[in-house]
């Protein structure tokens, strides 16, 4: 009989949380196989097995284990089941399929369920008739008659009750309770550490985004036939933010007791809706990097995020966060600084607008952005400089080449 054990995951996590069971007490397990889905203050990871034989499983899903508990056993005296294929570690070769929508402050992944579709609800010719004269949603009904049908009844409820959700009882109270997750915990507790220990402002600037979208338009295919990528808007800012901070250096800079600690390296944040709970998985050296590898680290880590298989070193350190809060129709809000950094970047709805262009009144898109820095180490005159240059090199992406005006830099000026 051999025992499983909790792994130890990281210096400062002492326990985790039994997520899942992915095989059954009493399963027969080959060796490597996955058995259990574990979850730390900072990420969710798998448990192998360590030998083949019968599992015992000893804890039950929701119970919190510290590191070195005993999760399970196995038995490796027991017979293998006849017709048990080698299944190796465990999991099913995923389907081929297209590369996943990214979109940052989401899960990162596509919602697979799709509403039912009301076009093949049937009614009685009464209740079709009145659903046609009064237009209304067949979704916001709930069928009362055989096999699903809707009756005349049905339709007048749903006219008397007009918001009402299907299927939700009226004036109902009910309430339930979740127990708060490890990584839930984490966010909550670090949100309310960095409103507490930091001198936190915010500054707003909006940006033209013509350009870029123009771009992305002219090029989108070509680049995605050669970097087997899209051309999304995060390549952009992240490349303005890498400019940005190497011009303002405070901004890529925090504290460390006494001391300021400055990076002469951009390791961008992302902060991305996980299906658990918000993560910030980071791009290492992203001052070095080009567009095409951003986008395609992008999608790698925002794939993981979905798939809870970010590791701890993929979410550990980074010197600056950018958010995008525009993927939820957000047109601006305040974002919170992810300690011990001092700055992140609010990425908004970009939104058609009429603008004063030359005089002239003009309909461009437009972006809200929002800079949240600390002041015991950033500047008003730092944050706002900073923010106007992501603005300008927004506006002007053949400046992304150089980091300034070409003709500039060809002048050495």
């Amino acid at each position: 009989m051999i025992d499983i054990k909790v792994p130890a995951v990281g210096e400062s996590i002492s326990e985790v949380t039994l997520v899942k069971w992915l095989k059954q007490n009493g399963d027969y397990v080959d060796r490597d196989e996955v058995i259990a889905e574990l979850e730390s203050e900072k990420a969710t990871f798998e448990v192998n097995a360590e030998k083949a034989g019968a599992l015992k499983t000893l804890g039950k899903e929701g119970d919190t284990l510290k590191i070195g508990d005993v999760l399970a056993s196995i038995d490796e005296t027991a017979a293998k089941p006849e017709g048990k294929k080698e299944s190796g570690n465990g999991k099913v070769p995923p389907a081929k399929s297209e590369a996943p929508k990214i979109q940052f402050e989401k899960t990162g992944a596509e919602e697979t369920a799709k509403p039912a579709s009301t076009s093949d609800v049937k009614a009685t010719p009464v209740a079709a008739a009145i659903i046609s004269d009064k237009k209304v949603d067949k979704g916001s009904i709930v069928p009362t008659g055989a096999n699903g049908k809707i009756v005349k009844h049905d339709v007048l409820d749903a006219l008397s009750n007009p918001g009402r959700i299907p299927g939700k009882p009226l004036f109902g109270r009910e309430v339930r309770k979740e127990k708060m997750s490890n990584l839930r915990k984490t966010v909550s507790r670090r949100l309310v550490e960095a409103k507490n220990t930091t001198a936190m402002l915010t500054t707003f600037n909006e940006v033209d985004m013509s350009q870029v979208m123009a771009l992305r338009t002219k090029y989108k295919d070509k680049f995605k036939e050669k970097h087997g990528v899209n051309l999304g808007f995060m390549s952009f800012f992240t490349k303005a933010v890498c400019y940005a901070l190497q011009e303002w250096p405070a901004v890529n800079a925090y504290i460390d007791g006494e001391e300021l600690i400055y990076h002469d390296y951009c390791d961008i944040s992302i902060a991305v809706s996980a299906p658990k709970g918000l993560v910030v998985p980071v791009i290492r050296n992203a001052e070095s990097l080009s567009m095409a590898d951003i986008e395609k680290k992008v999608v790698e880590l925002a794939g993981k995020a979905r798939d809870n298989k970010l590791s701890m070193e993929e979410m550990q350190g980074g010197t600056f966060t950018i958010t995008n809060g525009g993927v939820f129709g957000s047109l601006m809000s305040t974002p919170i600084i992810n300690i011990p950094q001092s700055a992140i970047l609010g990425m908004h709805k970009n939104e058609k607008r009429a603008v004063v262009v030359s005089g002239q009144v003009v309909v461009r898109p437009m972006m809200y952005l929002a800079v949240s820095y600390d002041h015991r180490i950033i500047d008003g005159r730092e944050s706002v400089s900073f923010l106007v240059k992501i603005k300008e090199l927004l506006e002007n992406p053949d400046q992304l080449l150089f980091g300034k005006d070409p003709v500039k830099a060809l002048l050495e000026l």
